[in-house]
């Protein structure tokens, strides 16, 4: 089927879209018309006037879909994104108009640079498509920063190549239409009445048809869209875009999730301009096998009937298959980021654009102190449940007389060793570290020395194990069973506040790690032997000294 047929087809389907709303109305205008012109009017008033202001209700859902639908292609509907100038940024303009140049077709009249994996060219067009209107680039930065120059050609063929075909206007009005539908569908979803949950539940089910029905048309345009950039920017070079865009795509997820927003728990944020410049640290860290390794990993999106996008693996093979056309992928050619006048600065406006307000608020922390307030706060909520379960089994048990350092107990939770002031040292200390404000809230309870003395004292099974958090299903377990279950709750316990006490005491550092996971590094006996210590500490017959050879041995930051 050609292009202009699917068109065709698409309008058809879509007359069907706008038939029901038109369907509805008639409906109840007929409904009104009968019921004031029959003989119930004076019988039951109070029941015609009920059915026509049910009827106005139904009706207003209605009348807004329909405009709704009309001015699908009127509004922008690209992400927020920073507004780029040819005044601002002229090489990558220049870039942009050479691939609307090779693509045949007028280059777009904004620009606009967004935070996500992704290009788009929209079309304010009128008519669904068939009037030209203002087009808009939206070009992700994820995508400069991992692409080479000619694998950027490619991807901005590709869009471009959406509307360079001779019969533009008829074959945009599926991808349009597309659009409109959605936008359509939003437009009810965004009202919670009863009214519209009614109509707009028969506009879904007649969506669902419609993307179902021009779903072929709309992966042929994507096909056709990947042959134009084959055909103006080479085989080679197309295929690699399509390949290190779905890398990218991975590796961005993966920096938001387990960098860039390392600090959120701490109430911090990278520096300014490096929530999104810190990507290229990640890239340059992983080699593209690394990366291709990472896209693999990721779960795939179930297809459905509806995507609009071939699988990258259909399309990849299908541009692999065309024949050579003698050009050669260059890997290490110009970075696409160095297109970018003042990068560091252009990335900080955008994240004006991409941040919401209460991100802007956060804090910013170089990168090594965004890992040491992350672990912090990470190790806070390991230990806390433990530390709260000693502090209320120390309230309900005296410590006896003499524990294992020598110093006697009290039923507050406090021991008179001479260790304290030392502690308490340590903690005003680690609360001037940047990120580490969350010592604050654990000045009330028990430190690692008080949970280990209680441990000694025999508590651990005896009292603190009952009181740590547990859900209702397990409260009934007893003897092996139930101490097998909250034993790693009590491990994770006491790692959280060796990591605290290794922190206060500046032997544990921060590691970013760009190529593995970040994190702290602990002294190499810590790295060791503590997994093994805690193990004895909370065993079933818990023995405490490993883990305080290794306390006396990493020794304490001078003042």
């Amino acid at each position: 089927m050609t292009a202009s047929l699917r068109a065709v087809r698409a309008l058809m389907l879509l007359g069907g879209f706008y038939l029901i709303g038109a369907v509805l109305l008639t409906a109840l205008l007929a409904t009104d018309w009968l019921l004031l012109s029959s003989t119930l009017v004076n019988r039951s008033p109070y029941l015609i006037l009920s059915v026509v202001f049910a009827s106005a209700m139904l009706a207003v859902p209605v009348l807004r879909g329909m405009f709704a639908f009309l001015l699908a292609g009127r509004r922008r509907s690209g992400p927020e994104g920073l507004p780029v100038t040819p005044e601002t940024q002229p090489k990558l303009w220049a870039e942009v108009r050479e691939a609307s140049r090779k693509a045949c077709t007028v280059e777009p009249d904004a620009l606009f640079l967004t935070g996500d994996v992704n290009a788009a060219v929209t079309e304010r067009a009128r008519l669904l498509g068939l009037l030209p209107g203002p087009r808009s680039l939206y070009l992700g930065a994820p995508l400069l920063t991992g692409l080479t120059t000619p694998e950027l050609h490619a991807v901005l063929a590709h869009e471009f190549g959406h509307f360079s075909n001779q019969d533009t206007r008829l074959a945009g009005v599926t991808m349009r239409s597309r659009a409109a539908v959605l936008h359509t569908v939003d437009a009810f979803r965004a009202h919670d009445s009863r009214a519209h949950a009614v109509i707009g539940n028969l506009y879904v089910h007649y969506a669902r048809f419609f993307l179902r029905a021009t779903q072929s048309s709309a992966r042929q345009q994507e096909l056709a869209a990947d042959r134009a950039a084959a055909r103006h920017i080479g085989r080679d070079t197309t295929a690699s875009a399509l390949r290190r865009t779905r890398d990218l795509g991975a590796a961005h997820d993966h920096y938001i999730d387990a960098y860039a927003t390392l600090g959120v728990p701490a109430h911090a944020l990278p520096p300014v301009g490096e929530f999104h410049g810190g990507f290229r640290h990640l890239l340059a860290a992983r080699s593209p096998e690394e990366l291709t390794e990472l896209a693999g990993s990721r779960e795939a999106p179930r297809p459905t009937p509806y995507d609009s996008h071939p699988p990258m693996s259909e399309r990849l093979a299908r541009i692999e298959a065309l024949p050579s056309d003698g050009t050669t992928h260059d890997p290490a050619a110009t970075p696409a980021m160095s297109l970018l006048h003042d990068p560091h600065g252009a990335l900080a406006d955008l994240e004006s654009y991409t941040l919401s307000a209460a991100a802007e608020g956060l804090s910013r922390l170089e990168w090594p102190e965004l890992v040491m307030a992350r672990s912090v706060v990470d190790a806070s909520g390991w230990a806390d449940p433990l530390s709260t379960a000693v502090r209320r089994a120390l309230g309900a048990t005296a410590l006896p007389s003499g524990g294992a350092d020598g110093t006697s107990g009290s039923a507050d939770g406090t021991s008179g060793g001479p260790d304290r002031s030392d502690r308490e040292a340590n903690g005003s200390r680690a609360r001037g570290i940047p990120g580490l404000d969350v010592e604050d809230s654990r000045s009330d309870l028990p430190g690692l020395d008080d949970v280990l003395d209680a441990i000694d004292a025999g508590l651990l099974w005896m009292e603190v194990a009952d009181r740590m958090p547990k859900p209702a299903r397990a409260s009934r377990l007893t003897g092996r069973s139930a101490r097998n279950f909250i034993r790693p709750a009590l491990w994770d316990g006491l790692a959280g506040l060796v990591y605290l006490r290794l922190v206060e005491e500046k032997t544990a550092h921060p590691d970013i790690s760009w190529s593995g996971k970040a994190g702290l590094v602990l002294p190499e006996e810590w790295e060791t032997g503590m997994d093994s210590a805690i193990d004895a500490a909370v065993a079933d017959a818990p023995d405490t000294e490993p883990l305080r050879r290794l306390l006396a041995g990493s020794g304490r930051a001078p003042e």
